[in-house]
């Protein structure tokens, strides 16, 4: 027994002109593949159907091995379970999974408010919040997601440029529109969750198509060009949508708190709200310079040779 070969389950796949072999080993440790004349060799220690033992086998061809096909040849690969390669095609298929979802659910907004104004008019804008705010609610309580694939290194995106725009973009919708139904009738809703779904239906579909090595230069261009007019607008309705809130903030009193004794100083939620709106433009110069660095890296003009 202590002299028995074992061989691995191997499986065979051949084109015109290629030959594929797949050897069903998991957690393989140095594998020794050669070829001599015709003749492929194949051993290494994995764990097979046999478990953890040392599989060889050894494949003869019909012909012999030309020199320049052994190459060719070696596209023989190792698939194991958790192999990189595996967990790059995981990695992919779950952000275009994310993105899909992003994409599809912001495209509905966009549609929806367009086609409502086409109909209705001016009309449309009063109404916004009730007709699209639980797809809005939904697109960015998922937003959450892409934040933490940039703190985890799922995504090669910087972390604070996404944490602003999340945490920016929540406050506006849960806090400012959301806990206010006075706020909710205002057309300034119409044009902020405009403006962001008309921003992201490129940016998700952008990288959608990336994550399947896919790319549309007319998207692209798109992606990287179209911020440029719409997240000043978008950041500008969001700073309209909070000085409107202020003066029903301050009637209302929600939010607002007194101090304990001995201060007992009222401090009103409108307080926040002022210092929020300089934040406001401090995140626009943080992403707006981020995006153009992006920009410029994907189409920063050539040098000019000089002769």
């Amino acid at each position: 027994m202590e002299n028995q070969v074992l061989t691995p389950h191997v499986y065979w796949a051949q084109r015109h002109r290629e030959l594929y072999l797949r050897v069903e080993l998991s957690d393989v440790q140095n594998p020794a593949i050669s070829i001599t004349e015709n003749v492929l060799h194949f051993k290494a220690q994995g764990h097979g159907a046999k478990g953890d033992n040392v599989y060889e086998f050894h494949l003869e061809f019909l012909d012999l091995v030309k020199p320049e096909e052994e190459e060719r040849l070696n596209k023989l690969r190792l698939e194991s379970e958790g192999s990189p390669e595996t967990l790059t095609n995981l990695r992919k298929g779950y952000l275009f999974m994310y993105n899909l979802v992003q994409f599809l659910g912001f495209s509905w907004i966009f549609v929806n408010l367009t086609v409502r104004f086409c109909i209705l008019g001016k009309e449309s804008f009063y109404d916004t919040f009730h007709t699209v705010a639980d797809m809005m609610y939904f697109c960015q309580m998922l937003a959450v997601v892409e934040t933490i694939n940039a703190a985890i290194g799922v995504t090669t995106s910087p972390v604070l440029p996404s944490l602003i725009q999340l945490l920016g973009r929540n406050f506006i919708l849960f806090i400012i529109f959301g806990t206010m139904e006075e706020m909710q009738n205002k057309a300034v809703v119409f044009f902020v969750f405009y403006l962001w779904s008309a921003i992201e239906i490129f940016r998700y579909s952008f990288y959608m198509l990336t994550c399947i090595d896919m790319d549309w230069k007319v998207l692209t261009w798109l992606r990287y060009t179209l911020w440029i007019p719409l997240y000043p607008l978008g950041c500008l309705a969001e700073a309209i949508s909070v000085i409107q809130s202020i003066p029903i903030f301050n009637e209302t009193g929600r939010f607002s708190f007194t101090l304990p004794y001995p201060v007992k100083i009222k401090v009103r939620f409108s307080f926040f709200l002022q210092i929020y709106l300089i934040m406001i433009f401090l995140g626009l110069y943080i992403n707006f310079r981020h995006l153009y660095k992006q920009r410029r890296r994907r189409y920063g003009q050539k040098k000019k040779k000089i002769h």
